[in-house]
């Protein structure tokens, strides 16, 4: 199938003959892949007779050669699926079979991503990046400190390189562009967080998806619509892999507090009156930003400032204020 997508990723009209010979199937092998492609992906074919085929626009896909190139710098392994259920599932598999990290997993689409809090994550094919890097922590809780608003980071220096303005981060694991979700991040851990332990960070990006056929349930934004034009996917997974390489290793050398007034500076809700959700509690207060370890400061009204740190926590403007 990714063959197929990379012979018609140039937006143009392909014959049956051309692709069936290019991809050595016979022409009705070619037509139930072309149907698959709808179905399954929901990529929009135009079929014209005497023409041939080709998608409704063009796609960027991902480059295993060049990705691998930028990841070997770093002493980072590739594994480039085309369809997984989820990046961060991928990279666990390996794990568990042995696979030394550093690797970084990336994938054209998944078919059951997932965020934080169990919620699910658009994945459709060829369109978005889906990404994971699993590291070993060898320091412990203190290598942990603060690591997702890290990565937050990373992602927002990636993105701005691809041209997005306007691009900030919210406590403590999403990317917001325009006022509305562009990006989110993943951290999950196998082993023992006191001591040696992997950690799996999960990036998920929307980048070229269009909203026709996707019911997602916040405001969200693509780098397409911020920029106005199809961008390159495997120009933001390079950018993505050097600034996540850049940030996490100056948080191994000298810790998030190294890092901290970095994220103030584009902490999107600071000041504004927000809801901490603490499973069934839900709080109230400013949002005052973070501390020395990443922890949420809420002022809260009559008991002042307080932190709060975990990974079921999630913040939310109140609307009721």
């Amino acid at each position: 199938m990714n063959s197929l997508l990379r012979l018609l990723s140039d937006g143009r009209f392909h014959s049956g003959e051309e692709l069936g010979l290019a991809l050595g199937v016979s022409r009705s092998a070619v037509w139930k892949y072309l149907q698959r492609l709808e179905s399954d992906c929901g990529l929009e074919l135009f079929k014209v007779p005497g023409k041939g085929y080709r998608l409704a626009e063009p796609l960027s896909l991902l480059k295993y050669e060049d990705s691998f190139a930028v990841l070997a710098r770093f002493g980072w392994r590739l594994y480039l699926r085309e369809t997984t259920d989820s990046t961060n599932a991928e990279a666990l598999r390996l794990l568990q079979s042995g696979v030394p990290a550093p690797f970084v997993v990336m994938a054209e689409g998944q078919t059951a991503g997932r965020g934080r809090r169990g919620r699910e994550w658009a994945s459709p094919p060829a369109q978005n990046i889906y990404y994971t890097l699993a590291l070993k922590v060898l320091n412990g809780l203190q290598g942990l400190s603060g690591l997702s608003l890290v990565v937050g980071l990373a992602v927002l220096s990636a993105l701005r390189r691809s041209g997005v303005e306007g691009v900030g981060l919210k406590w403590p694991n999403d990317v917001y562009a325009d006022g509305r979700k562009i990006a989110g991040i993943l951290v999950e851990l196998n082993g023992d967080p006191a001591d040696a332990c992997h950690v799996i960070i999960g990036i998920g990006v929307n980048v070229n998806m269009r909203p026709s056929s996707l019911s997602i349930g916040q405001p969200w934004t693509t780098v397409r619509e911020q920029t106005g034009g199809l961008a390159s996917r495997a120009d933001l997974a390079h950018f993505l892999s050097e600034s996540l390489h850049h940030y996490l290793d100056r948080h191994s050398r000298e810790g998030f507090s190294s890092l901290r007034e970095e994220w103030e500076a584009s902490n999107i809700w600071y000041g504004r009156d927000c809801v901490l959700s603490t499973g069934a509690q839900q709080i109230k207060g400013v949002m005052n930003g973070i501390d020395e370890q990443g922890a949420l400061r809420l002022w809260i009204e009559g008991r002042g400032e307080q932190c709060f740190s975990g990974g079921e926590l999630s913040l939310r403007l109140d609307h009721d204020s």
